[in-house]
């Protein structure tokens, strides 16, 4: 028999005490100790603070201290700010709608009060003294300080048991602090902080003084060096872009793709100075690496944007970690584009550099043997486009003098019509084959008694202007598979086949452009799934777009939707799943979006498909070809797929291998 509580009795609406609702505000704003100690870091870093100190006990359950040098409260003001909604940030709606400091919801100190023991010590620049006020008396007398303010949080949660049940250990809340404060440190290195844990130093970031010699981007990359160690600054590349539409200006970090790691636990976000975790700027980010990064590896960095505070809200979360974009579309542009940028030039050239060698990306390229040159070329190489960058014929050296091998055609699927993309460096060839050559000018290659042509012979000092060559030159091939080369620095190994797909991948992306649509296939017996309203909905309302992308899905009945044609190059593929996965996307993304990462993952089968095969042997002349393409074409430092095409083994490292020098 089942038993039913009786009906409540009514209960009378009446006003709540002021104490209770500053408890019910503090469950929003306070979760844990960290959440404190960043209400109280953001008053400091609006005070024009230049060194703030974060003392904890416990975790900082017992004791949270954030001491700073700002400019200090008056006397009068300081039980004002301990009012719910005080504060001197904004004063009417505009200020609300430009907000340009941390804080200025006016209700952190008041919620704080509420479950903790608070005490605020301030002084002003030119006082005698400070000022001591304790919150639970109001009572308020003179106390020794510098100029700023010491706010002090004890015993949080002693009002509210319940809450303090849920907290973790005191290494958990702690490490949770030290996040929070580094946070802020990201932020600010021109402010130094400091965390004290028992008594005992745990952090300390000294502040980076901007404009004394210093940019911004040096003191950036510097107090990412400090806060998160020399190894992300070392495993990542600068930021710097400035949308022209948009105003929206983007900085900071970006980990290059070898950097990856599983988890996203080094990923900082920060709009107007303020960290935030936004779904539009995770997922722009995580969309430049689409290209570069493997499986399901999480990319570092450290990205700042400045925008109009006007075209953002800040006002949505009691927290302010989350924030509403007016314009979502041109923010997700900003950040994806300024990422991809700076992922697009080659490192070969800024390993030079760094090795303080003169980097060779414009260096002029080894060509291959061609037909319009008077060198056969293998089917096989024209069929996939492998033609160098049109430039000046670069002597072969003496020492590497090699017939090119007749080889056979790669095994695969053939990339239809790949001839006339690279026709115009052909024509271009065949022009400079076909000028005289002057003094000073390498002679052309001569025709062995087979057939075959021959590289010429040349002097022994292209042999130094090699060393320029952030690649270095071909010495040999491995198995068919990878090529060694040598540069400045030591040996390179790059992958034969993943470096000529990239290449291949990038000339298809700018020879066919954005605005062609995919050829489509159509299907003899349409495929038909039961699909969701929402599916259906989505298919009717994007019919266009998905008529680009080479599908064509249409209803079958009021729960069914039929593919009657998909691309050509996954004609083999699961029709159902490609539809139902482009559907999904595109009722969460921008349709321009989805279209543009359709079109690269059909161009990067193509490009596979096309790319020179492992176990097919190479001449010198044509690996040299290879290296020079790779040191001008974007993102070569990955294939398609997010694997490294080459690596770098210095001298010091092989000498360890060897143990030389011990």
């Amino acid at each position: 028999m089942t038993s039913f509580a009786p009906a409540p009795q009514r209960r009378a609406i009446q006003d709540l005490p002021d104490e209770l609702i500053s408890q019910i505000a503090a469950g929003e704003v306070v979760e844990r100790p960290a959440s404190v100690v960043r209400e109280l870091v953001d008053n400091a870093l609006d005070a024009g603070a230049t060194q703030i100190t974060v003392r904890l006990l416990a975790g900082g359950v017992r004791l949270i201290s954030v001491e700073d040098d700002g400019c200090g409260i008056p006397r009068e003001e300081l039980p004002v700010a301990l009012r719910r909604h005080a504060t001197s940030k904004i004063r009417d709606l505009q200020e609300l709608e430009h907000v340009g400091t941390m804080g200025f919801r006016g209700e952190a100190l008041a919620a704080i009060a509420s479950v903790s023991e608070t005490a605020i010590l301030s002084r002003l620049d030119g006082e005698d003294n400070g000022w001591l006020l304790e919150a639970r008396s109001g009572e308020l007398r003179p106390a020794a300080r510098n100029r700023g303010t010491t706010l002090e949080v004890k015993e949080l949660f002693f009002s509210t048991p319940a809450r303090r049940k849920f907290l973790k250990s005191d290494a958990t809340e702690l490490a949770h602090c030290i996040e929070s404060v580094r946070r802020h440190a990201l932020a600010r290195p021109d402010v130094g902080f400091s965390i004290w844990h028992e008594g005992k130093l745990v952090e300390q970031w000294r502040a980076v003084p901007i404009g004394e010699g210093t940019d911004r981007n040096e003191a950036l990359a510097r107090r990412l060096s400090d806060v998160l160690g020399a190894d992300f600054v070392a495993s990542s590349i600068a930021v710097l872009r400035t949308s022209a539409s948009s105003g929206i200006t983007v900085y900071g970090r970006a980990g290059l793709p070898d950097a990856a790691r599983s988890r996203p636990d080094q990923q900082y976000c920060y709009v107007n100075g303020r960290f935030v975790r936004d779904k539009v700027l995770t997922h722009a980010a995580k969309s430049a690496y689409e290209d570069v990064l493997h499986g399901h590896k999480q990319p570092i960095y450290a990205l700042y944007m400045e925008i109009d505070p006007a075209r953002v809200d800040v006002n949505v979360h009691p927290t302010k970690i989350e924030v509403r974009f007016r314009d979502s579309r041109e923010v997700h542009q900003a950040i994806k584009h300024a990422v991809e940028d700076a992922l697009a030039a080659p490192r070969a050239a800024l390993l030079a550099q760094a090795a303080g060698h003169t980097g060779a990306g414009t260096a002029e390229s080894v060509p291959l043997p061609s037909s319009g040159s008077g060198h056969p070329l293998p089917s096989s190489a024209t069929s996939t486009g492998w033609q160098p960058a049109v430039s000046a014929p670069r002597p072969a050296m003496p020492a590497q003098v090699q017939f090119a091998m007749p080889l056979q055609e790669a095994a695969g699927h053939k990339v239809s019509d790949m001839q006339a993309l690279w026709a115009p460096m052909r024509d271009s060839q065949v022009a400079a084959a076909a000028t005289p050559s002057t003094p000073g000018t390498p002679a052309t290659a001569s025709t062995s008694p087979q057939g075959q042509s021959v590289p010429p012979v040349v002097p022994d000092s292209s042999v130094d202007a090699a060393a320029t060559w952030p690649l270095g030159r071909a010495v040999a091939q491995v198995h068919g598979v990878y090529i060694l080369a040598e540069n400045a620095q030591g040996m390179v190994i790059v992958d034969m086949h993943a470096a000529h797909e990239r290449i291949v991948y990038e000339r298809l992306k700018d020879q066919l452009g954005n605005d062609q649509p995919i050829a489509s296939q159509p299907l003899l017996i349409p495929a038909t799934f039961a699909a969701t309203p929402q599916e259906v909905a989505t298919a009717e309302a994007h019919a266009d777009t998905l008529r680009v992308l080479g599908l064509e899905i249409s209803p079958f009945s009021p729960k069914t939707l039929a593919v009657r044609a998909v691309p050509a190059t996954l004609a083999q593929g699961d029709a159902v799943e490609l539809a139902r996965s482009v559907l999904a996307e595109l009722e969460q993304q921008d349709a321009s979006g989805v279209i543009q990462r359709a079109r690269n993952e059909i161009l990067a089968t193509m490009a596979c498909h096309g790319a020179v095969r492992a176990n097919r042997r190479l001449t010198i002349d044509e690996m040299n070809a290879l290296l020079r393409q790779m040191e001008t074409t974007e993102r070569s430092d990955q294939c398609n797929h997010g694997r490294p095409t080459w690596r770098q083994l210095s001298m010091k490292e092989l000498d360890a291998l060897f143990l030389r020098g011990r």
